[in-house]
């Protein structure tokens, strides 16, 4: 019976960028290639393990065979491609293998203190980063842009959100391209981005293919990327201007977000002090929504709503 772990890598193999391309060699590649992509999309836990010889003689197919495979999939040779398959699958089951080793393992005192002090270490370690961070810069090209975009999947999109929420009152063109509809309405959000454009893209293990793809076609077309993510190994680092690092590691959780969220609100902050124009933007605000913040005097002035005759209390 197959590892229920293994058996789930298998299908997040398939959906990761590599097991795409291995997807595709298995449709229009030669019957030999079609045949060894197809093993390698059902048995990547053995393949990230095995010698050439090992695929060869499981397969039945040359080790020549093979290493031309390797090549047609965009990789050097065989140790290159199987490495590639190792790290996509660490990659997937990393937080899975985190949680089974504190569950089997568990702390002195439970999880909590090792969560508690991982946090802090990668707030800690943020606020360095944001000090030497280029974060005034950054504001300003989001002020003087022509459109600004804010993007996040999955995890992201809750800080995406977050980020969007404080930009909203001082950016007239903004778009958080991921607020509902999934990837193809996203894509079809960043359709008309461009030149004078700026995408702020949040991306943390596990990183979303979506953001990555995305990110690349607005740099194509000339767009500012500023990436925030967890450090320099996180695939938007390739695709953007700006970098604003949030180290997001935590012993049982795939990632934490209380880093990031610190990041979101410093460049929300100085954002917010970069023009003189802010303070009129916040004073409307703040008349728009007075009428309904509790304890307000325009919200104490509003008419009760009276009870329904049958619900009265007695």
């Amino acid at each position: 019976m197959k590892n229920p772990v293994h058996a789930s890598a298998e299908g997040a193999f398939r959906a990761s960028q590599l097991g795409g391309a291995l997807a595709s060699l298995s449709e229009t590649g030669s019957p030999a290639n079609r045949a060894l992509a197809g093993y390698l999309l059902r048995n990547p836990v053995r393949v990230a393990a095995w010698s050439i010889e090992d695929l060869a003689g499981e397969t039945g197919v040359s080790t020549a065979t093979i290493s031309r495979f390797a090549r047609a999939a965009g990789h050097r040779g065989f140790p290159e491609m199987r490495a590639a398959v190792a790290e996509t699958l660490q990659s997937i089951l990393h937080p899975v293998e985190k949680l089974r080793d504190a569950v089997e393992r568990p702390a002195p005192g439970g999880a909590l203190p090792e969560a508690v002090s991982a946090v802090l270490e990668n707030v800690h370690a943020a606020a360095d980063g944001l000090a030497r961070a280029p974060i005034a810069g950054i504001a300003r090209e989001i002020m003087e842009a022509r459109g600004v975009y804010v993007m996040g999947f999955g995890l992201s999109a809750h800080l995406a959100g977050l980020l969007t929420l404080g930009l909203q009152p001082f950016c007239p063109q903004l778009v958080n391209v991921v607020e509902f509809g999934g990837t193809e309405v996203a894509a079809g959000r960043l359709m008309n981005v461009g030149r004078g454009d700026v995408l702020v893209a949040l991306s943390f293990p596990r990183y979303a293919r979506d953001a990555v793809q995305l990110s690349a076609y607005a740099r194509d077309r000339g767009a500012t990327v500023t990436a925030i993510t967890d450090g320099p190994s996180s695939p938007l680092v390739p695709l953007a201007r700006n970098l604003i690092f949030a180290p997001a590691s935590h012993p049982v959780l795939s990632s934490s977000i209380t880093a990031a969220a610190l990041a979101v609100e410093a460049l929300v902050a100085s954002l917010m002090v970069s023009r003189r124009d802010n303070v009129g933007q916040a004073a409307k605000l703040t008349e728009a929504i007075s009428s309904y913040l509790y304890g307000t005097e325009a919200a104490e002035t509003q008419p009760r709503q009276s009870r329904p005759e049958g619900r009265r209390r007695r």
